[in-house]
């Protein structure tokens, strides 16, 4: 049950003072939601000071003033369109309050002549004379000292303005409950945080810009509170799946010997450390949840196909789910010739299939004839049962909702978990998206692997380029030219790509391929297929050869408008080439003049091929939604943390919620009771019911 002491805060915003049916839909619209917790959420992004109160004849052009004016006279137009002047005075100055399409009846009952009104709005000279346009306030005299002070300024959107703003606000302040402290003493001491209720109460009426900042303790307090909530959630999720009956996985010797002598090279200390771990994990009884963080070259695939050979080895099978068509091929080509020399079966999913070919391949799963299955989304769709899936591998889990896969483990009885991404993500955001796994990190770049050459260059000097690919493809190379992001405008980027291709053929005729998120899934086979084996000498796409795709012969990576880019995805880009012994190069055209902002982004590409460098540098540069893509990032979203700003406070919530885990699993200590009220707060429902659960 939720504690009675939280019942105020989860009641309807309808409820409050101000918010009758009129507003109640916009209200609902702004905050996403209709409790009188979303409104506490919503916070400020800025402040107005209203304590400044000159007279008439000292204010300043351009100053917010708050003053007390005796009304002196009505100018009210005779035809619409015109602005309304009501002239003021304070025995200093005269001032016209301007007003446009305001109602004659609410002038005259708000502004009545002779009468004092306490008004406060920004001064502007007009015509050699001072006035203030839509005051942003008009009280009486005695509310004065409710309009002079700091005033909050908060989201808005249509029908809700400060005034709508400001008294439910201070209606919902009045219903914060006294709560339990959830936080370690000494740390609340040391960082002089306030209590949750004090911090609530600053946040909403800040007495300096200070207050407001993501630094100030009342800000960090409130960060600290839903960054724990969100990290016990997760280690009370990753008890329940580790409780849940695993299995143990000792794999085949013989068979992962014959594996690792068929690799054409010796594999890294980063790769053997990995396969170590994921060995150990699916040896113990309990269930594997790990991470395997790679950067682009770093041989995921080698640890994967070694995780799958101790399922497979032990009877059981393995899945591989990759975010897109393209890759789950790519995968199937790179493992499969793997499997077929150690005389295992392959199958592979994707949506594309239908019909007797699905039929063929589900049933194959079923029955167990295939025993390492390849696949997209079409994997965990409710038709395909496997017959004793042991090992689940996701690929660039963040392209998935998080609860896909948990929705792919629940395939099988309680198979062990490995999620891969080859996009580096910063420590602070790894533990947001999978504070509930065991990571490991390759990074290290498997030997022979030469650096890319990478090269910034303005897009005026296009014909160049152009003239230096000509020179590389006659010597028998061949180069992706990627096409520029448009604003995530699919239609706007294939215009550019259709136009580029077309300028390219008048350069190389029919050796210029076109790759695009439009083209059937066999087309684009078709035009991969065609680039890998030489049959095309530039390949023209969109952002969809992004992920996986491998073709070593590919030395040049040509990618217009790189300013437009996220770093990770430059750096996605350019990994597709420098997968061969042959020298690669990158060339990167902007548009000049680039913004500072924009000089410093493309100098960390051409300085350092480190991709967890490139992630730090742009999730610092740019911000979190933005490094993952806002689009299917998988990345929650905060209400009062901010995960640039709080990032140090990321990684203590994880400390301690580990701690909390481990010495209290069920939340019984006096302590516990208090965390329950917190994670009810910030609504980590799974993870009360997985307590409940036991």
């Amino acid at each position: 049950m939720r504690p009675l002491v939280l019942d105020p805060l989860f009641r309807s915003i309808r409820t409050l003072t101000g918010v009758g049916p009129k507003h109640a839909k916009a209200f609902e619209k702004l905050l996403g939601g209709e409790r009188v917790l979303d409104l506490l959420w919503h916070k400020p992004i800025d402040l107005i000071d209203r304590r400044h109160s000159p007279k008439l004849k000292e204010a300043k052009a351009g100053q917010i003033v708050t003053t007390t004016v005796t009304i002196l006279q009505h100018q009210l137009p005779k035809r619409r369109g015109l602005p309304a002047r009501i002239v003021a005075s304070d025995d200093t100055a005269t001032l016209d309050l301007v007003f446009f399409n305001a109602h004659r009846d609410w002038l005259e009952k708000t502004y009545p002549i002779n009468a004092q009104v306490v008004i406060s709005g920004r001064v502007e000279p007009y015509n050699n004379r001072l006035q203030m346009v839509h005051p942003d306030h008009a009280g009486k005299p005695e509310d004065i000292a409710s309009i002079a002070k700091i005033e909050p300024v908060y989201p808005m959107t249509a029908g809700i303005g400060p005034k709508q703003m400001a008294k439910p606000i201070a209606e919902a302040l009045k219903l914060l409950p006294d709560m339990p402290e959830w936080l370690d003493e000494p740390l609340v001491k040391t960082r002089n945080w306030p209590s949750w209720k004090k911090g609530m109460q600053v946040l909403h009426a800040p007495e300096s810009a200070e207050d407001i900042d993501p630094a100030a303790p009342a800000r960090q307090r409130l960060a600290y509170d839903e960054l724990l909530a969100r990290q016990i959630a997760m280690q009370m999720m990753r008890l329940r799946q580790k409780k849940l009956r695993g299995r143990s996985f000792a794999g085949d010797a013989a068979l992962r010997t014959r594996f690792l002598k068929s690799l054409p090279f010796e594999m890294t200390n980063a790769q053997k450390m990995a396969i170590a771990d994921i060995d150990a994990d699916m040896a113990d009884p309990t269930r594997m949840l790990r991470l395997l963080q790679g950067d682009v070259g770093s041989g995921k695939t080698v640890v994967a196909m070694a995780a799958m050979l101790n399922a497979v080895g032990a009877g059981a099978q393995a899945a591989l789910m990759a975010p897109t068509e393209i890759l789950a091929r790519q995968h199937a080509e790179t493992l499969g010739p793997m499997a077929s020399a150690l005389g295992l079966s392959v199958a592979v999913l994707t949506g594309r299939d239908k019909g007797k070919t699905r039929d063929a391949i589900t049933t194959a799963i079923q029955n167990g004839t295939a025993q390492i299955i390849i696949g997209t989304h079409a994997l965990f769709q409710e038709d395909v049962s496997f017959k004793d899936l042991g090992l689940v591998i996701i690929d660039e889990q963040h392209r998935f909702g998080v609860h896909q896969r948990l929705m792919l483990s629940d395939k099988g009885l309680a198979p062990d978990v490995l999620v891969m991404t080859a996009t580096p993500i910063p420590r602070t955001l790894t533990l947001t998206l999978y504070g509930d796994m065991d990571v490991s990190r390759l990074l290290e770049k498997p030997p022979g692997r030469k650096p890319v050459d990478t090269r910034l260059v303005a897009v005026d000097r296009i014909g160049e380029v152009v003239a230096g690919l000509k020179r590389k493809v006659a010597s028998g190379a061949r180069a992706y030219w990627v096409c520029p992001l448009v604003e995530e405008n699919e239609d706007l980027d294939l215009a550019a790509a259709t136009e580029r291709h077309a300028d390219l053929q008048q350069h190389f005729g029919a050796r210029v391929g076109l790759i695009h998120g439009r083209l059937k899934p066999t087309e684009k086979d078709k035009v991969m297929a065609a680039f890998a084996a030489g049959e095309l000498d530039v390949l023209v796409a969109t952002t969809v050869i992004e992920v996986g795709v491998n073709v070593p012969e590919a030395t040049v990576m040509v990618i217009e408008h790189a300013e437009r880019f996220g770093l990770a995805q430059l750096h996605q880009l350019r990994g597709r080439v420098g997968r061969g012994l042959d020298a690669s190069a990158c060339i990167l055209l902007y548009t000049a003049p680039l913004s500072e902002m924009g000089k410093q982004r493309l100098s960390v590409m051409r300085d350092t091929e480190d991709g967890f460098l490139i992630a730090e540098k742009d999730l610092e540069l740019r911000g979190a939604g933005e490094v993952l893509g806002t689009k299917q990032s998988g990345l929650p979203a905060f209400r009062m943390a901010n995960v640039e700003a709080h990032s140090d406070l990321m990684l203590m919530a994880h400390t301690e919620a580990k701690l909390i885990a481990e010495r209290d699993p069920m939340l019984n200590t006096r302590r516990g009771e208090a965390i329950r009220a917190l994670l009810y707060l910030f609504e980590q429902d799974q993870a009360i019911q997985t307590i409940r659960s036991g």
